[in-house]
């Protein structure tokens, strides 16, 4: 039994992260220098139970699950920022109270899960102590905010799903979950090349973090 307000990563002495950065390099050969390992583990650091919680199988699925999703969205850490100007203005939605500040085009996919639209913005600075919807620039200028604000996403968000991404990996509801959470509308046969691009991924990285991939690996 834990203690009365014990998180359940206190179930475990070691919180180290569980992917080694020799172990991170292997994953990404071709990133660009911004994402740096430091700045993934410094943002880690402020999500306790992410990559923390349950067995080390577990931990390593969860830490898996979420670079995987990470590739994917970024070509490898590839890319710091959307690629398709032409679409910025698009993740502006005017009919939020707060309207789009820092510019109608501002708001455009950044960081390591790339964050759009100026309601995420707002609700990832908000939850960071960071004030995202004046400055989305910050999300491509500092590593450990891109960081950041993908593992807010991660372990906040449920997008299609009725679980994060994090929830997904701990209850055991399987890699395809967390699809469905990051980009829902590709699940039920919406892109299934996108879908089995994530699902490679994750089989990929859990190879190189010697742990099985589980069940639902699919959406």
């Amino acid at each position: 039994m834990l203690p009365a307000g014990a998180s359940a990563a206190a179930e475990h002495p070691d919180h180290r992260f569980p992917v080694s950065e020799r172990q991170f390099e292997r994953m990404f050969p071709e990133r660009d220098a911004f994402f740096t390992y430091d700045g993934l583990v410094e943002a880690a650091a402020e999500f306790p139970d992410f990559a923390r919680t349950g067995s080390k199988v577990t931990r390593r699925q969860e830490a898996a699950a979420f670079l995987a999703q990470v590739s994917h969205e970024t070509g490898g850490l590839y890319y710091v920022v959307a690629q398709d100007e032409s679409t910025y203005p698009i993740f502006c939605d005017t009919t939020q109270p707060y309207g789009c500040p820092a510019g109608n085009d501002a708001y455009y996919g950044r960081g390591a899960i790339m964050l759009s639209w100026n309601f995420n913005y707002k609700a990832a600075g908000d939850a960071l102590g960071l004030d995202l919807l004046n400055n989305p620039w910050l999300v491509e200028q500092d590593p450990e905010v891109a960081w950041l604000t993908a593992l807010w996403y991660w372990n906040t968000q449920t997008g299609q799903s009725t679980m994060t991404g994090h929830e997904a990996m701990v209850r055991k509801a399987g890699f395809g979950e967390t699809i469905r959470s990051l980009n829902g509308p590709e699940c039920d046969g919406g892109s299934p090349e996108q879908v089995a691009h994530r699902v490679d991924l994750y089989r990929q990285h859990t190879r190189l973090l010697h742990t099985p991939p589980g069940r639902g690996l699919s959406c």
